[in-house]
């Protein structure tokens, strides 16, 4: 009774209620004009017709106009209504105003390293393609001589994320899309709240929606009195607007602008299996030392900065790169001076630019050999499975490992959906058996790989706010491929077609329908 409550009186449930109540006004107010229904009908439907055609004219995903266009004309009152209420491009002009205001004033600090594109060219065209992608046009410059390494698991990631934090001096700046309380978040807040006293600044951006079910709303509060400045991103309110889609599903520290941390971890216990929810937890992640933790920081500010302007010195917290050049072998930091490129990279629902998804089909089409891939959830579209299934019957090895045990039963139905066009084409898929997989990574050919917060659905590609870093001929990369291996050998079970055909027939057509309006949520 007590939990029932407690959802019942929970900010969520009453927002969505206001929500609710709004179209639904909305829509009576339109039906219950009597007489005049018919001629609304036929005017609504005429604006839902001109509008499938302003969808179709826009630069969206094909299946999203698809999935919009079919709602639309399908009920066009309620269609037309939720589009004009969450659909419409213009409704988040404001909100992309501020991020490119933001974004123009961090750009003179964007300067790749004199040289770099040239030594790519020579080693590697196609990867110096991928990089100068990134550099021209999203803007994120790459390092190199920087230190990476893969952590293969939450526990790993949690011990040294803790040590980094306690060797900081300066500055920690966290991003997460969920924390919640519990042993995992406590012990980083015990070394947070010391940090602060021994004059170090720590600032908390955290996403309104991913927490809002974990922590009170006034949990900004509790932590500014500790002297941790506290912003959350994107509150979550009672008015329908197509900005409550897009969330901060980032996964970042950054310490003293030498280090940063990134991947699939938020700040919660099941993250490092101290509390089980879904059998085990497998997560994946990866700390970089260098010049490229700049792209970092500047990520953080930015978002930072477009809730409150606070910052306008920005350069004061970036690190002079010739100061990780300095030393015996040893990069500020601790850490082994390690040859390669490391290029992490933003992707921003405002901008018109899918670079989380460029990233990774650009790795699938250069790929050579093999293309190995993490990924918690498959809900890819036309593009995403032309490029697998091409790689695939091409002669390139492509392999994908979601979990067994899923977080989301319908979501986990969807992304079994998949299986057996791409299985048909030769790809392999595998299924984590202990439990849930929410790792999200890409290794190529023994030098390239991708590792950050990016999924393999619409939400991520589309329409959160995403990380990930790209690396080339670091040691992360043969660590995320030999972790892969190892899974896959002692923890995984391949997926045959038959195993496809044995799916459920009310399955299959569950997932039909979720097919079609998989793009807009």
């Amino acid at each position: 009774m007590r939990r029932i409550l407690k959802f019942l009186t929970s900010r969520m449930v009453w927002v969505a209620i206001v929500m609710i109540l709004q179209v639904a006004w909305i829509v009576a107010a339109v039906l219950l004009l009597g007489r005049y229904y018919w001629a609304i009908t036929v005017v609504l439907s005429l604006i839902g017709l001109g509008l499938v055609i302003y969808i179709m004219r826009q630069w969206y995903n094909p299946a999203y106009k698809l999935a919009w266009s079919i709602l639309i004309l399908s009920v066009p009152i309620v269609g037309t209504i939720l589009y004009l209420l969450f659909g419409r491009a213009n409704a988040i002009v404001a909100h992309r105003k501020t991020h490119e205001r933001i974004d123009h004033e961090l750009y003179p600090l964007m300067e790749q390293p004199e040289g770099i594109e040239k030594e790519l060219s020579k080693v590697d065209p196609a990867v110096a393609r991928q990089f100068s992608y990134l550099y021209k046009t999203v803007h994120f410059p790459a390092g190199r001589n920087g230190f990476t390494h893969y952590f293969s698991s939450g526990e790993e990631y949690f011990e040294q994320l803790c040590q980094a934090l306690n060797e900081a001096n300066q500055f920690i700046f966290l991003e997460y899309f969920i924390i919640e309380r519990g042993y995992m978040w406590e012990t980083i807040l015990s070394i947070l709240e010391r940090k602060v006293k021994e004059g170090v600044e720590v600032r908390l951006l955290y996403d309104d929606v991913g927490c809002i079910w974990l922590l009170p709303r006034d949990y900004p509060e509790f932590l500014e009195a500790r002297g941790i400045v506290c912003r959350r991103f994107n509150l979550l309110r009672p008015v329908m607007s197509a900005i409550f889609n897009n969330r901060d599903h980032r996964k970042i520290t950054v310490i003293d602008g030498h280090t940063a941390f990134c991947g699939g971890l938020n700040l919660a216990d099941e993250y490092i299996n101290r509390k089980e929810r879904f059998g085990h937890w497998k997560d994946g992640g990866v700390v970089i030392k260098g010049e490229a933790v700049w792209n970092y920081t500047s990520m953080f500010l930015g978002m930072w900065n477009s809730i409150h302007h606070t910052d306008f010195d920005y350069g004061k917290y970036k690190k002079d790169p010739e100061s990780f050049h300095a030393g015996k072998g040893k990069m500020d930091g601790g850490w082994p001076e390690i040859q390669g490129y490391v290029l992490p990279y933003g992707d921003s629902p405002l901008d018109h630019e899918c670079s989380g998804e460029n990233v990774y089909l650009n790795i699938i089409h250069n790929a050579k050999k093999y293309v190995y891939i993490y990924t918690p959830y498959l809900i890819i579209d036309h593009e995403m499975t032309v490029s697998l299934t091409l790689a695939a019957k091409s002669g390139v090895d492509v392999r994908i490992m979601l979990p067994h045990i899923p977080d989301k039963r319908l979501i986990f139905m969807l992304s079994r959906s998949y299986y057996a066009r791409l299985l048909a084409a030769g790809v392999k898929i595998y299924e984590y058996l202990p439990g849930f997989l929410h790792t999200k990574a890409f290794v190529s050919d023994d030098t390239l790989a991708a590792i950050g917060s990016i999924n393999l659905d619409y939400r991520s590609l589309y329409l959160h706010f995403e990380c990930g870093t790209l690396l080339y001929r670091t040691e992360a990369v043969a660590e995320l491929k030999a972790d892969f291996m190892e899974t896959m050998e002692e923890k995984a079970m391949e997926i045959t077609m038959e195993f496809c055909r044995k799916r459920p027939v009310y399955e299959k057509i569950l997932v039909s329908v979720m097919h079609l309006f998989a793009p807009l949520f």
